[in-house]
């Protein structure tokens, strides 16, 4: 994992000036540098004039003329990239952007985002998004090893003897390319599908290895990117990713513990669900049983009676519902043609044994 270059003893605490905006969101570290050559960013009203600038916070930064909050929690989006759209927040040639799509794939609420990576014009798949701009970084660089995966369509041949030789890596054309785990999937006429996993990701990298092998690539899909893959989500389709695997990954990447709140938990999204299903039984029809109820146990059914119940008797019905109780397994087998549990024949004929028929919806 890359670690940080020691400090210098004479160097000023803090950060430069467009690793603090990166991180607050505000855009990527070269865009930054980008702004402040135009002079959009100042300090105290003062135009700054070098992102070498080195600050302990944002306190007093303003950029095109807007103070700049507090850099916001950290999360990170899948998003599905179709062919046609350039991974860029403008294009001189005015194409399409990836930011598009987003505007009507994002959810609402979601911060401003920028890609980690980038994917040409003509290819698909898998790109991650961030608020966090330090992130996109650590995530970028080849050093820090992370694994990007890609199927590709080529027309030609090419042998699985050919694709394991570049796991020793490759030079094209004086450029140097790392490990490639890379496997021969199946041939569809004079075409061919190819797997390829790298962990450099240098510019047209999979492209470039392939038309060494003789293939000329017509399709190239990227499947996954570290512990997160494309699946089934839909082209040009966003989602959020959340939980401890993604924080745990992101804590991994960065060395830093993320801040309280800035991904999702996993549990709070049970808990909610949880509560959604407690509310769906709370509203279920009155006085009809659980779907899930499991059977009494034989000793503490009533005794059948084939008369009917008097009239001032309550009726029976279960003081528990939806989740098996111990011992509940050891119940006695419902009778045989009876299509209920045993010791439910003396239940009031207003409140029928569970069947399916009956059985309200609510709770799973």
């Amino acid at each position: 994992m890359p670690t940080a270059p020691p400090r210098s003893e004479n160097r000023p605490e803090g950060d430069r000036i467009a690793k603090l905006l990166a991180r607050a969101g505000v855009a990527s570290r070269r865009e930054v540098e980008r702004m402040i050559a135009e002079g959009r960013v100042a300090l105290d009203g003062k135009v700054l004039d070098t992102p070498a600038t080195i600050l302990p916070n944002l306190v007093g930064v303003t950029v095109d003329g807007n103070p700049v909050t507090a850099a916001e929690p950290t999360r990170l989006f899948a998003f599905h990239k179709p062919t046609g759209l350039i991974t860029a927040e403008r294009d001189l040639a005015d194409r399409p952007t990836i930011y598009t799509a987003l505007r009507n794939a994002l959810p609402k609420g979601a911060p401003r985002l920028i890609p980690i990576g980038r994917l040409d014009l003509n290819t698909e798949g898998l790109l991650l998004l961030t608020n966090d701009g330090g992130l996109k970084r650590m995530l970028e660089l080849p050093s820090s090893g992370v694994p990007r995966t890609y199927r590709a369509r080529a027309f030609g041949e090419v042998s699985q003897s050919q694709l394991e030789d570049l796991i020793e890596g490759v030079e094209i054309d004086g450029v140097r390319y790392g490990a490639i785990d890379a496997n021969l999937e199946r041939g569809t006429g004079r075409n061919v599908w190819v797997e390829m996993t790298i962990t450099e990701g240098k510019n047209r990298e999979v492209r470039r290895v392939l038309e060494h092998l003789g293939l000329k690539v017509n399709r190239l899909i990227r499947v996954g990117y570290g512990p997160f893959n494309l699946g089934d989500l839909g082209r040009g389709q966003a989602v959020e990713l959340i939980g401890k695997p993604v924080a745990r990954f992101l804590s991994d990447i960065t060395g830093v513990p993320i801040p309280r709140g800035g991904v999702k938990k996993a549990e709070k999204a049970e808990k909610a669900e949880r509560a959604e299903r407690a509310e769906k039984e709370k509203i279920a029809a009155p006085g009809r049983p659980p779907r899930r109820g499991p059977p009494k146990p034989a000793g503490l059914a009533k005794p059948s009676s084939p008369a009917k119940p008097a009239a001032h008797a309550k009726p029976s019905v279960p003081a528990k519902p939806a989740f098996p109780r111990k011992g509940a397994a050891d119940a006695a087998p419902a009778r045989k043609g009876s299509g209920a549990p045993a010791g439910s024949r003396g239940r009031s004929r207003k409140h029928p044994p569970a069947t399916r028929g009956n059985t309200p919806r609510g709770g799973r």
